[in-house]
């Protein structure tokens, strides 16, 4: 019986170093033949198949590090009123800890994704008829960057214009930003602010790219009491992607190198972002040459204003003269606004194509170049209006005023 044991124990030990034997023939077969193909020593080749495996395996220990890094961690326990609580700040027995804690309002429902906070400061000033803002602080900001920190800053504007917007300081790789940076919105009658909504826009900055929005939060005016000083930490909120679309425009363009004409053919809008208290809108296309700076280059064209359409035909043309080694410097501008007969327009949404844009804008541009006299047509939808537009004209006109008023005072001293 131990005789018979051992013969098969010694057979299957044989077979295993034949099998060996084989994986090791076979191994040299391939490098042998990698040799020959590369004309690389064995060592080289050896070398390399190691460089090459490393590589990959860390470049997956980085993706899934990535992935984990991208997402916060969610290291809550269930409390007994079926909130979530932090495991270790929560049992701290501080008073002021926990005071803190609850004006903050850690507390949030699971469910939803958790963006961070922002504390922010209200002042109304009736004599002057100014809505004074302060952003103080974000705290628990997502990390969006590679150093899983965020470079964060402020848009602050009203809605539904968007006439003036300002902006915070960048703050470099933190996720709790201090700001206390204040803004002034001046001429905003009391009456007029029921029907405006205050935004804070917070996006992580970032130098290559375009800026990441992290969230938002909105304050409707008309739920707000500004007869007294409001201070208050409220949640940062996902951006939702029916809030941003803005409409769709329909344009041709037309180049001819041997005159340097290039014509553009406004056709159509659709489903413009809803601008006035009645439900409707005024809009008209505003239409420029850019340079490389964003500097406009000559004068602009307008199309004529479709009163209270959301959907406007227009099936007008016009034409701006640019010479053919000009076209990979120049960009083209569309501005769709809402006109208003006091006061400046209210842009809706804007478009630029160009060599130096993305996507279907560049797509556009170089259809227009590589088809002359050829009149191509696309469908665009409408990008958010970014600030220092010269939509803005009565806020740059209100900017010139002040500065006079100012040098009059200071001659005055003098």
């Amino acid at each position: 019986m131990d005789h018979s044991r051992g013969t098969e124990h010694l057979l299957v030990r044989r077979s295993a170093e034949e099998s060996v034997e084989e994986a090791e023939s076979e191994m040299k077969k391939d490098l042998n033949i990698l040799v020959e193909k590369t004309g690389m020593e064995r060592w080289q080749v050896i070398l390399a198949i190691i460089v090459v495996v490393a590589l990959a395996v860390g470049f997956v220990v980085w993706c899934v590090w990535r992935f984990f890094k991208k997402k916060r961690p969610r290291d809550k326990k269930k409390g007994k009123d079926g909130k979530d609580q932090d495991d270790e700040d929560f049992l701290v027995d501080n008073e002021e800890e926990l005071d803190m804690k609850d004006e903050l309002e850690i507390k949030h429902d699971s469910t939803a994704e958790y963006l961070g906070k922002l504390q922010y400061k209200l002042e109304y000033d009736f004599n002057a008829q100014s809505l004074n803002v302060t952003a103080i602080q974000c705290c628990e900001l997502p990390a969006l960057d590679m150093g899983g920190t965020s470079d964060p800053y402020i848009k602050v504007y009203l809605m539904p214009d968007k006439k003036r917007k300002f902006e915070t300081k960048v703050h470099r790789k933190t996720l709790n930003p201090f700001f206390n940076e204040s803004f002034s919105f001046k001429q905003v009658p009391y009456s007029e602010t029921f029907d405006k909504t205050l935004v804070f826009a917070v996006f992580d900055y970032d130098r290559f790219s375009k800026h990441d929005q992290i969230g938002e939060v909105k304050i409707p005016l008309c739920m707000v009491d500004l007869a007294q000083t409001i201070e208050e930490w409220k949640d940062i909120q996902s951006v939702k992607i029916d809030d941003q679309y803005l409409g769709d425009i329909c344009f041709s363009l037309r180049y001819v190198p041997t005159s340097g004409k290039l014509t553009v053919g406004i056709l159509e809008c659709k489903n413009l972002k809803k601008m006035d208290i009645t439900g409707a809108s005024d809009p008209y296309v505003k239409i420029k040459l850019l340079d490389r700076k964003g500097k406009r280059i000559g004068k602009k064209k307008k199309t004529s204003v479709k009163m209270g359409n959301l959907n406007p035909y227009y099936n007008e043309s016009f034409v701006f003269i640019v010479e053919q080694e000009q076209l990979r410097r120049v960009s083209l501008e569309l501005v769709v606004a809402d006109y208003d007969r006091i006061g400046s327009s209210d842009p809706i949404g804007r478009v630029e194509l160009g060599y130096n844009r993305k996507g279907l804008e560049l797509k556009h541009w170089k259809e227009m170049v590589e088809n002359p006299r050829r009149p191509i047509v696309h469908w665009h939808v409408l990008k958010d209006p970014e600030p220092g537009e010269d939509d803005d004209e009565g806020g740059k006109k209100e900017k010139k005023k002040e500065e006079r008023k100012e040098r009059k005072e200071e001659n005055k001293i003098q």
